[in-house]
């Protein structure tokens, strides 16, 4: 193969095959690389704390942590593929993610476990609202099959916002 054919081949679009018209691969596509975007946003930002978590309660949140963010990780290639099996492309760097995420980056030398809980709690409910958007985007194109994901991925973001606010409640009183 010459050095032309190569440079041609690189070019090419991707024609992967779709049921879904054009401006909905594009659209649905788009939505689905931000997305991924903030997760990966949020999968680091989640083993940032993880990986800086001290205090009292170290194990439990430490622990805690680190599930949730495998979770968040094991949502990313799901969501990846969907868009390739829906004929887009998705995130190709580091770079490419950080001009498209939502999710802000924490680079403090120091946060409270609290305040990490909390910060986490916060973007795992606005993650949950992007994702009930993207979900009204899939309804106007209909594609159930991507809506479907968002539900599971809706519902998971929402126990990590339930566990996260329950793990930073203060203690009963004593006597209560």
């Amino acid at each position: 193969m010459n050095v032309k054919n190569l440079k041609t081949r690189r070019m090419a679009a991707l024609d992967t095959p779709s049921g879904l018209s054009s401006s909905a691969v594009k659209d649905i596509g788009g939505a689905l690389a931000t997305l991924l975007a903030d997760m990966l946003a949020l999968y680091m930002k989640t083993k940032n704390f993880h990986w800086h978590m001290s205090g009292p309660h170290f194990r439990d949140y430490h622990l805690l942590l680190d599930e949730q963010s495998a979770q968040i990780f094991a949502t990313t290639d799901v969501i990846a593929e969907r868009a390739r099996k829906l004929g887009a492309t998705t995130v190709r760097s580091i770079g490419h993610i950080a001009r498209l995420q939502r999710v802000l980056d924490n680079d403090a030398d120091f946060v409270t476990p609290l305040d990490m809980l909390a910060e986490l709690r916060d973007d795992n409910m606005q993650l949950a609202s992007r994702m009930r958007e993207t979900h009204d985007l899939c309804d106007e194109h209909g594609d159930v099959a991507t809506a479907s994901f968002l539900e599971i991925w809706i519902d998971e973001a929402e126990l990590r916002v339930w566990y996260l606010f329950e793990a930073s409640r203060p203690g009963e009183a004593p006597g209560r």
